[in-house]
């Protein structure tokens, strides 16, 4: 049960063969991310905000300002990427950073800072060829690979993964 709060779309499954319909679709998800989630979230109360999604799990607002962290994370591994020979990216520990003071203040400055980042991220992502797509970096927690054709599905899964958590815990509690 706890499995499907924390996972409600499942977690991630890397494909056998990325091919270009499915970078279209992860660019689109991360493209109209920002949009979903103040949608999503935009009308809650700070009472709401402050819901966990699950049982010892991080609260709506916890949730929207570790997006915006998380994404600036990534849009910064995909630049390092694209200027250095596979980089060995900084890992961070999210659940530390969701305890900071920032994680609980209101949640527009993290809406509006998905917003700018997304339009710089999606521009940056348009104009990547075949060849750029191929680029890797190392994730030094594993030593793994990740190219950014797979970190592009990866992020478009956490997109749908947290919105996924906001609007299930919107439609169990009645919130609709």
């Amino acid at each position: 049960m706890i499995e499907s709060f924390q996972y409600p779309i499942g977690r991630f499954i890397e494909p056998e063969f990325i091919d270009h319909g499915l970078i279209r679709s992860g660019i689109n998800d991360i493209e109209i991310f920002p949009s979903r989630l103040k949608t999503e979230v935009g009308y809650l109360s700070s009472d709401q905000l402050d819901t966990p999604y699950r049982p010892e799990g991080w609260t709506v607002r916890q949730v929207v300002h570790h997006c915006a962290d998380s994404h600036i994370n990534s849009f910064i591994r995909f630049k390092l990427t694209l200027t250095e020979d596979k980089p060995v990216i900084k890992p961070y520990f999210e659940y530390l950073w969701a305890d900071l003071a920032d994680s609980k203040m209101e949640i527009e400055p993290s809406l509006l800072l998905l917003e700018a980042l997304h339009n710089k991220w999606i521009f940056l992502l348009r104009s990547l060829n075949e060849h750029d797509l191929q680029k890797s970096y190392i994730h030094p927690d594993n030593g793994r690979l990740y190219s950014l054709n797979l970190a592009i599905l990866l992020y478009a899964w956490h997109c749908n993964h947290h919105l996924a958590h906001i609007t299930t815990l919107k439609r169990h509690r009645g919130w609709n």
